[in-house]
């Protein structure tokens, strides 16, 4: 068997050892494993249970890992993805109105499509239809959207009647517990401590103690139970398969997933001098979004946190098989990251914005007609509170200024398509 192992992730021609990549799997889930309890958070506000959010959280990260290192053999962790999360939640079901069965059902569909482009030559040429610009902009406003959302949690700022946000009361326990804890994050992540969120998660939940904020005597005699996961698993609704919501909610996730995880993905590759392994890498990607829909998650995507893995000595699939293994035996923990408070996740979700901000420098800022589309994408999805929405005008006013211009033919057919469907919505929208 460890023969066939060995021959199977090529260890002797990578140089890799067993030791080696375990050693690289664990520093890669102590980097990630912070997920279970922000992920499970996010999805707990879309209306799923609190634990089994944290289940369906562990079981997609460990189908992930799994997926990605006998199919993709490339040490990438696949988890569900921050950002991707706040789409699931906050767009689909609290901005459109699906429950998050349906959301479900988005993400199967969403997971076909991201099959069919990863099974087939569409991946390039989805990729090279869509400007850098746009592309770069979806992820600074996922970034500032996290941002805000984290900021909101943490109770820094927060929505007044009028709907106006406005800087929250910093007298009350739970805000002076959410400063102190990104006070220890910040510093943690800028002397680049390994396990710095998994740490920020601890030390922010001992800061809200000290502050009063949890019980916990609560955990005791507690345990996992699997009732409440039971009516999430498998649970995809398609009552809303005919309306335009669903489609437009399936086209925004379907974009956000194939170009974050292609740009992803091609890094690792990049980063590992393994090519080779893209197209494979990719696939098991697509895979593990679609079988997400199933699990009960929201998509997952090959973590940025995957470095750690890489840098920590990781070459093979063993190393992700080693992490998924790890997310298994973190199921037993369930009871205690129940007790997490939103004042531990917040920092996390505000520093993860901050990272994804820094995209912004790659906006050509000279041409006025590639950087306005990208300038109203950042601002209008932390405004509007809707990615989709956010994207819309993006897509919709850079044909526009192309055409003003007489540079009619820098853009793609494709994308014409992309932006003519989401003018349809909008105006199917206002008539509704």
């Amino acid at each position: 068997m460890k023969k066939w192992l060995n021959d199977y992730f090529q260890l002797g021609r990578l140089d890799a050892t067993w030791k080696g990549e375990f050693f690289a799997g664990t520093v890669g889930f102590f980097t990630v494993v912070y997920i279970v309890a922000v992920n499970s958070l996010i999805l707990a506000e879309a209306g799923i249970p609190l634990e089994a959010a944290i289940i369906a959280t562990i079981i997609t990260s460990v189908v992930g890992c799994l997926l990605m290192g006998f199919l993709g053999k490339i040490p990438v962790l696949l988890v569900p993805g921050m950002g991707i999360n706040a789409l699931f939640s906050y767009t689909i079901v609290q901005s459109m109105g699906l429950t998050w069965q349906e959301a479900l059902g988005v993400v199967f569909i969403s997971g076909l499509l991201f099959m069919i482009v990863a099974f087939t030559k569409l991946a390039k040429i989805v990729s090279a239809s869509i400007p850098a610009s746009l592309k770069e902009s979806i992820t600074v406003g996922l970034g500032l959207f996290l941002m805000l959302i984290g900021l909101e949690k943490g109770g820094i700022v927060e929505k007044g009647t009028n709907s106006l946000i406005s800087l929250g009361s910093f007298s009350e326990p739970h805000v002076l517990a959410t400063v102190f804890t990104f006070l220890v994050s910040i510093i943690l992540f800028l002397r680049n401590v390994k396990g710095n969120f998994l740490i920020t998660i601890i030390v922010g939940t001992a800061i809200s103690w000290m502050f009063g904020l949890l019980d916990i005597s609560t955990i005791k005699g507690t345990s996992i139970q699997l009732e409440e996961y039971k009516g999430v698993f498998g649970h995809v609704s398609f009552e809303q398969l005919m309306t335009i919501p669903f489609w437009v909610a399936v086209f925004s996730l379907t974009m956000v997933l194939v170009f974050e995880n292609i740009g992803l993905v091609h890094n690792h590759v990049s980063y590992l001098n393994r090519p080779d392994r893209f197209k494979k890498a990719f696939q098991a990607n697509s895979i593990s979004v679609f079988l997400s829909s199933l699990t009960g998650s929201s998509p997952t995507v090959s973590t940025v946190e995957s470095t750690a893995s890489m840098a920590a000595g990781g070459k093979t699939g063993i190393t992700a098989v080693v992490a998924g293994l790890l997310f298994m035996c973190s199921i037993f923990f369930v009871p205690v990251i129940k007790l997490i408070p939103d004042s531990a996740i917040a920092p996390i979700l505000i520093i993860i914005g901050g990272l994804m901000l820094q995209n912004i420098r790659n906006l050509d800022v000279k041409d006025l007609s590639e950087s306005f589309p990208s300038f109203f994408i950042i601002a209008m999805i932390p405004f509007t509170y809707s990615i989709a929405d956010g994207m819309a005008i993006g897509f919709i006013l850079y044909p526009i200024l192309k055409i003003a211009l007489g540079k009619a033919k820098e853009v793609s057919l494709p994308l014409y398509l992309i932006s003519s469907l989401f003018l349809i919505n909008f105006v199917l929208q206002y008539m509704h």
